[in-house]
């Protein structure tokens, strides 16, 4: 989820340029899910908005970060064989003009565990042990997160809350048990991002119930530095924006981090069980986003 909301849960598969929308509950998804001032949040209706939010990745993980994969520099899209079966959450500033998809600021992409199961699996399972995770935990339904990129002139408080706006809406549709997805540091070098990643690993460590390790092969160790060398203060200053974001409304990470040399980052792994979300957030979005859910 940064302040700049640049992070991406996927690999690159140019076989898949637009997508449609087959899998859309389209009673749900057509309708606003959330709402601040000119902004509004809801889900991509057609492949037009689709590809416009793959458009927008492609200019902040490839223009403005750097990531790497050349054979999407043509296309100029972010596009992956997820895309496919994800539900896309869009923000819209409804003060420009044009067509709705000129109007997308912001993109989240969304997807379900039922979806995930039938289709071949989570991105997240190439980095993270994600299918253990689920297995220990039957009567939970787990919801992935990650794509998160906002245009930089709407990096605000603002676009963050009209998102989680839509996601809480979405939470609440489809009766979600658990949010989980990979967040990311810039860079290759976990030793770059030694204190944050030490403060995770001391501090921010998932219970027992709900740890996920990052997969055999791939596995960097976050703990870098002794507890007693980490200056919290420091620590947190140093972390993405959405990782904090996570960690405020009760986020948890899993054991290790995973370099994605394709993207240029150090992936942690975070999970979020919606009983473990702080009450004054649920307060929150949930009394301004209810009247969305149903």
């Amino acid at each position: 989820m940064q302040t700049a909301l640049p992070e991406r849960n996927g690999f690159l598969d140019t076989s898949s340029a637009v997508i449609g929308t087959r899998h859309r509950d389209h009673s749900f998804g057509s309708k606003p899910l959330g709402r601040i001032g000119t902004l509004e949040v809801r889900l991509a209706c057609d492949a037009a908005e689709i590809a416009a939010a793959q458009e927008i990745r492609y200019r902040i993980f490839y223009e403005e970060l750097g990531a790497g994969r050349g054979s999407l520099k043509t296309a100029k899209r972010d596009a992956d064989r997820f895309d496919d079966i994800c539900d896309h959450l869009l923000v819209f500033d409804t003060a420009l003009t044009g067509p709705a998809h000129h109007q997308i600021v912001g993109t989240y992409r969304l997807l379900r565990q039922e979806r995930a199961l039938v289709s071949g699996g989570f991105y997240s399972d190439e980095e993270f042990e994600l299918k253990a995770l689920i297995t220990r935990h039957p009567g939970r339904r787990f919801l992935e997160l990650g794509r998160s990129c906002v245009l930089p002139a709407y990096r605000s408080k603002r676009t963050i809350e009209v998102l989680w706006q839509g996601i809480w809406a979405y939470v609440n549709h489809y009766d979600i048990g658990v949010m989980a997805g990979c967040a990311s540091f810039q860079g290759t070098v976990p030793a770059a991002h030694a204190e944050a990643l030490s403060y995770l690993a001391h501090h921010c460590r998932t219970s027992s119930l709900w740890d996920v390790r990052a997969v055999a092969g791939r596995y960097s160790s976050m703990d870098l530095m002794p507890a007693e060398a980490v200056s919290p203060k420091s620590a947190i200053l140093a972390m993405p924006p959405l990782i904090k974001a996570y960690l405020r409304i009760g986020a948890r990470v899993g054991d290790g981090c995973v370099i994605d040399a394709d993207f240029g980052t150090v992936d942690v792994f975070v999970v979020l069980p919606v009983n473990d979300i702080g009450a004054r957030y649920i307060n929150y979005y949930g009394g301004e986003s209810q009247s969305f859910a149903a």
